[in-house]
Order: C-alpha cells, then sequence, then structure tokens
C-alpha cells in the first residue's frame, strides 16, 4: 500500500513540477508550511534552551556538522530566556519609537529609535520561497530554536537545531542568527531572514515583542 502511496504523490510532484516549474512549486509549498497554524503551535511548544549534543544539521537535503561551541563563542551575550506573546494582539500598545526596516533590494536591515538609525545589517532574505513584504510585529522571541521543514523529494529539505537568537514576526517567517552559510547580502534562506549571528543577537536584545518589522523592496 505504501508503494502505491509513494508513486502517487511523485506522480503529483511531476505534475506540479510541469504545470508550475519545480522552483515555484517548491517555493509555493516552503511558503504554505511557513504561513500555517500549525507552524505557530510547532513553535509555542518548542524548548527554548540550547542543547549543545546536537552537532549535526540539514540544509537543502545535505548533511553538515558543525561546532556548537565555537557558535556560542560569537555571542557576546546568549539570552537567557524567550520572551512570548500572541501573534494577534502584540500589536497593541507598543511603543513605535524603536522599529525594524528590512530593505530586501539591499539585502540589508536598519534598526531605527526615535527617527535616528541605530543598526544597518546585511541579510540573506528568501531565495527557495519569498519573505514576506508588508508591516509586521515580533509576536515571540526565542533565544534558541529548532527549525525545520522543506522537501526532500523537492530538495529543499532543512533541519537546523540551536538557531540563535530568533524573533517571529509573522507565522513561522523569523529573523535569526545563523550559522549553515556566510553569503550574507544574497538571498539564502526559505522565506526567514538571516542574519549574522552577533547581528541577530544585539537585534534580539533591542527589540521585544511587539516590535514593527517592515519588509520592502
Amino acid at each position: 500500500m505504501k508503494q502505491y502511496f509513494y508513486s502517487f504523490l511523485i506522480a503529483i510532484y511531476v505534475l506540479a513540477g510541469i504545470t508550475l516549474g519545480l522552483p515555484k512549486y517548491s517555493a509555493y509549498l516552503l511558503s504554505s508550511e511557513l504561513a500555517s497554524d500549525q507552524k505557530v503551535e510547532e513553535i509555542m511548544v518548542q524548548d527554548v534552551q540550547p542543547n549543545p549534543e546536537v552537532a549535526s544539521y540539514v540544509f537543502n537535503n545535505q548533511d553538515f556538522v558543525y561546532d556548537y561551541n565555537s557558535e556560542v563563542s560569537q555571542l557576546a551575550q546568549l539570552p537567557p530566556t524567550a520572551q512570548t506573546g500572541d501573534e494577534e494582539s502584540a500589536v497593541l500598545g507598543t511603543d513605535d519609537s524603536r522599529w525594524i526596516e528590512i530593505n530586501l533590494s539591499q539585502q540589508r536591515l536598519y534598526a531605527w529609535d526615535n527617527g535616528n538609525q541605530i543598526g544597518n545589517y546585511l541579510i540573506s532574505s528568501g531565495k527557495w520561497a519569498p519573505t514576506p513584504t508588508g508591516d509586521f510585529r515580533i509576536w515571540t522571541k526565542l533565544a534558541s530554536t529548532t527549525m525545520k521543514g522543506g522537501s526532500k523529494a523537492l530538495g529543499t529539505y532543512y533541519y537546523l537545531p540551536n538557531v540563535p537568537c530568533t524573533m517571529y514576526f509573522y507565522k513561522g517567517y523569523g529573523l535569526h542568527g545563523t550559522y549553515w552559510h556566510n553569503n550574507f547580502g544574497h538571498p539564502m534562506s526559505h522565506g526567514c531572514v538571516n542574519m549574522r549571528t552577533p547581528d541577530a543577537c544585539t537585534i534580539f536584545n533591542w527589540a521585544s515583542v511587539g516590535t514593527r518589522v517592515n519588509i520592502h523592496y
């Protein structure tokens, strides 16, 4: 029975690939997954404590090994706790004197405080799926989290433990530190906003749940 089921799935992938093109179909799957309520539920129940025993990860179906202690040593201060708000109500009662601007054309993040630009950082936005544009609010902050998703059949599967200084701003889309590439200034993500880990943690400690995030081209 399983053999027939897998054959059926492969046929669906092939037909969708012919109709939409595999890159577009892959991006559609990733975007739908990140924007789902199920993804939000997974985020809410995660254990946010870093696990130094985990030293391997998967990025676009490829296995890698990383040095957890080296990653942590990059941080000036690893945030000790997570902050969580309700995704819908976090926009209420927010002080907009601080806000985050992300320019996808420039691949840069700007931090603003009382009309003054106090931060300017390179990022990597969505390559395999688009980063959403518009006005959002940080709805939860996780000092460390696990990110996984994508499709093994389409070559976009990822499993990334100990992702540091993560700030989710819309469903499963977030700003976060990055240890699996160093190609900042160019799109490299599955929809999130990748930052150098020290930069992400600087913003993590500066921003709060409810901070405005404006993303545009």
